[in-house]
């Protein structure tokens, strides 16, 4: 039975098949849209340091044909053939996308996947919809890496630009466009490993037929205009369509004059008069003197140092009234969470004396059953324990004045350090990764993975910032909240002075260094222990 992975998921290509002469196969399609599907075979550094390993139409196979392009075949829009054990010591990643032939945006296209196939039978699949991206035009679907062993890992991340913005990526070049050469006709034997048999094969469409004979060659199609989000920034203005030219910039005005005014705009003053009011409206009154009429923000009516909603206790309350709207999530303020139980609907977890208060018919329970139960912090080195709040009500949560952020998820996943984590939907899939480094705070880095649907609450110290990941991106272990589930982490120490440092202690703190396809992105806190 085949796995069904998600975005983010890695294993081993062991524990999934013990082939290592594999069918790999990619499903995308969309109305009116057209892709170009590819393989870059990638060195330790990530980059295509050979371009004879770039499997696409132009080039379907390698030298030593470790990868081959197979074409559409059981019900797959694309298929490459992948034997593992003849590729080069050099190749260490193979990374399997799809970019758009022309207009379109992957956010149009609709159900697709990508399979790894061993014997004719499936063994892992990653599915994805165009819902998961927005104006991308290419999108990383799958890789295969190799770290002591092969793997695989469900990458699904979306990338701007075409297939030579993703070349330039990989660190590739794009060469001049050539006439395609004519396509090889099939026939001989099938390849002499199994691909699928079970799904049905791609059926295209027939031409349609017309009655007279035959005419001349339908001229080819202009292609379509590339869209507004993806066209190049043009640095100088251009003048509209139709020829109109406008307006050229008023000659400068003699000294000790004003300037006059562009069309449509008042005239400015001369230094120390005041400007002349809009038509309709009364004119300001000159510097330092108060303007006829009541005085300025106070209704007419109203005495002077009334609240502008009333007086007494309620309207000095007002401020600060509970915002019901529905939501099952609402931050009452920027340290302050309420949910809401209904009846049908899923627990929620939350952290242990988080409650400041609660209404209605709400039960409390002690959440300890297995590790994830009893998490360890990666600063404080405590126990993060778990309460679960079913019931019907609401459910105040807080924590020492700390930030919160809720984090809804459609089907993706994020990884948050177990510290920042105040609550989840228990709907949501959560593990614990531990992260081993020598100079972490209580010897490890406590990590936890959330994937489907449902929000998690994420505390920090002050305001986060979002940064994306590029291949130098480092981040303190104790200023990191969360990641993307599909970026490394990897343990870097360095040598600094730090704040706390004292005579001989070197100051020796531990950096996670964090890597991923465009797309990835990190979270941090203003904040170190």
């Amino acid at each position: 039975m085949a796995r069904e992975f998600q975005r983010g998921h890695k294993a081993k290509i062991s524990d999934l098949t013990a082939g290592t002469d594999l069918y790999v196969g990619v499903q995308i399609t969309g109305p009116g849209l057209s892709f170009d599907i590819s393989c870059f075979g990638l060195d330790a550094n990530e980059q295509l340091s050979d371009d004879r390993y770039f499997i696409f139409f132009n080039q379907p196979k390698s030298p030593e044909e470790s990868l081959q392009l197979l074409g559409a075949q059981a019900g797959d829009t694309e298929s490459f053939r992948v034997t593992l054990d003849r590729i080069p010591a050099n190749i260490q990643r193979l990374s399997f996308t799809a970019t758009l032939d022309g207009a379109g945006q992957m956010s149009q296209v609709g159900p697709g996947y990508i399979r790894i196939v061993a014997g004719g039978e499936e063994v892992v699949r990653y599915a994805f919809t165009g819902s998961e991206f927005t104006t991308e035009r290419a999108v990383m679907l799958g890789d295969f890496y190799l770290k002591d062993v092969w793997r695989f890992a469900a990458v699904g991340q979306g990338f701007d630009g075409g297939l030579d913005a993703l070349l330039r990526n990989f660190g590739g070049e794009v060469a001049e466009e050539e006439p395609a050469a004519p396509e090889p006709v099939a026939g001989g034997a099938p390849p002499a490993f199994a691909p699928p048999a079970f799904a049905p094969p791609a059926q295209s469409t027939p031409p349609p037929s017309f009655g007279g004979p035959a005419g001349p060659p339908a001229p080819v199609p202009a292609p379509a205009p590339q869209p507004v989000h993806t066209a190049p920034t043009i640095v100088a203005p251009m003048p509209p369509p139709g020829g109109t030219v406008p307006p050229p910039t008023p000659a400068p005005a003699p000294f000790g004059q004003p300037a006059p005014a562009p069309y449509g705009r008042p005239a400015a003053a001369p230094f120390g008069q005041p400007a002349p009011a809009p038509y309709g409206q009364p004119a300001p009154a000159p510097y330092g003197q108060q303007p006829p009429g009541p005085p300025q923000g106070v209704p007419q009516g109203v005495p002077q140092g009334v609240p502008p909603g009333g007086a007494g206790l309620q309207a000095a309350l007002q401020p600060y009234k509970e915002l019901p709207t529905g939501q099952r999530w609402t931050p009452q303020n920027g340290q302050l969470m309420r949910v809401d139980l209904g009846e049908g609907g899923s627990p929620v977890l939350a952290r242990q004396g988080s409650m400041v208060m609660y209404q209605g018919k709400v039960d409390f329970g002690y959440k300890g059953a297995g590790f994830a139960g009893r998490i360890v912090g990666n600063a404080t080195g405590q126990e993060m324990q778990l309460m679960r709040c079913t019931g019907k009500g609401q459910v105040f949560l807080a924590e020492e004045g700390a930030h919160l952020h809720p984090v809804e998820l459609q089907g993706d996943g994020i990884c948050v350090s177990a510290e920042n984590v105040l609550a989840f939907d228990e709907s949501l899939q959560y593990e614990v990764r531990r992260i081993e480094g020598h100079g972490i705070p209580g010897g490890a880095l406590f990590t936890m993975l959330f994937q489907g649907t449902g929000t998690v609450v994420v505390k920090t110290h002050g305001t986060p910032v979002v940064l994306p990941v590029t291949p130098t991106t480092f981040a303190d272990c104790n200023a990191v909240v969360a990641w993307s589930a599909a970026s490394q982490v990897i343990i870097s120490s360095q040598v600094r002075l730090r704040r706390n440092a004292y005579p001989g202690h070197s100051g020796e703190t531990v950096n996670l260094q964090f890597r991923g396809a465009p797309g990835n992105f990190i979270v941090v806190q203003p904040y170190e222990v």
